[in-house]
């Protein structure tokens, strides 16, 4: 049977990635990028696009049956920082688009579900280093408590309804081709496109504050992997650590100067600081290590060059 690809979220940073690559993969017609507006991007132009609210169910199931939809990547969501300025949309948002592909899922009119849940999920109380797979989970925010919730609903529906639902928890994503979209961890995109333009840059967390954080091209990577794996070797159905690099401001700012000597960083915390400072400053991932083979090919020396490189080249094109 041929792989039916439904995103949900197309337009947004992670989407805009995946969908690139899942046509190059399953071919351009077998993958429907959808998302609640229509943009002038090259996703939206270059093969089949739909726009849906993720918040109605019966515009989502239309196109299932539509396009005969095997794999639905539910993409869409508010996050943290934007999350907080509107819990209860956020809420709704993150936790009712869930709770229609499950069910869709349930009713088996789709196979396969990938949901995205993130290190929100974890709180003030979680231990910081190396945060282990198990662990304490008391998020303190609006976005970590809906991805907490999300992922319980995940191994409910897997458990009791036999639903093949596979998660991640994505740590802060770092991508040259599309713009921050209000995530904490969004001064770590930022700080390159400031870098080049200004030569400048005023950070809203402290210079100290580490957390996890990967290349686009590997949690893209990670997440086609996970949902290529055999389902008998995922293990876990709520959500798996995922592990890349760890840094703080300072540290990203110093790899920069090598690239840019005059490069100078300030740094004014504001309200994400508080949502930083509740957040892992590293991850265990052994678990994704073992049950499906994952591994990060791109650390911060890596990261930075291919980030400098292709925000230089994307300016030219302009």
């Amino acid at each position: 049977m041929t792989t039916k690809i439904l995103i949900i979220g197309a337009c947004g940073q992670i989407g805009t990635e995946l969908t690139k690559k899942l046509r190059t993969i399953y071919g351009t017609d077998n993958v429907i990028a959808s998302d609640i507006r229509k943009l002038n991007i090259d996703i939206v132009n270059e093969g089949i696009f739909e726009v849906v609210n993720a918040l109605d169910f019966n515009q989502i199931e239309h196109l299932v049956e539509q396009y005969q939809i095997t794999d639905v990547y539910l993409m869409a969501a508010l996050l943290s920082a934007t999350a907080e300025k509107n819990p209860a949309f956020a809420w709704d948002l993150n936790m009712n688009s869930l709770f229609h592909v499950l069910n869709l899922a349930k009713a088996g009119k789709i196979q396969k579900i990938f949901w995205p849940s993130s290190i929100a999920v974890f709180g003030p109380t979680t231990p910081r280093d190396n945060t282990p797979q198990y662990t304490i989970m008391e998020p303190s925010t609006v976005y970590g408590i809906s991805k907490q919730s999300g992922e319980r609903w995940c191994e409910y529906y897997h458990n009791i309804y036999g639903v093949d639902v596979r998660s991640i928890r994505y740590p802060g994503l770092i991508s040259w081709s599309t713009e921050p979209g209000g995530g904490t961890t969004d001064y770590a995109v930022d700080i390159y496109h400031k870098a080049l333009e200004k030569g400048t840059f005023e950070c809203f967390l402290s210079e100290e504050t580490a957390l996890p954080m990967m290349y686009m091209d590997d949690a893209i990577r990670a997440t086609v992997e996970i949902m290529q794996a055999p389902k008998e070797n995922i293990a876990i159905r709520s959500s798996y650590n995922l592990g890349g690099v760890s840094f703080t401001p300072k540290e990203i700012a110093e790899e920069i100067k090598k690239h840019i000597p005059d490069f100078t960083i300030t740094y004014k915390p504001d309200f994400r600081q508080k949502i930083a400072d509740s957040w892992p400053a590293s991850i265990d991932d052994t678990f994704a290590q073992k049950d499906w083979n994952w591994k990060h090919q791109f650390d911060l020396e890596k990261m930075t060059v291919e980030m400098l490189e292709n925000l230089k080249n994307k300016a030219l094109l302009k």
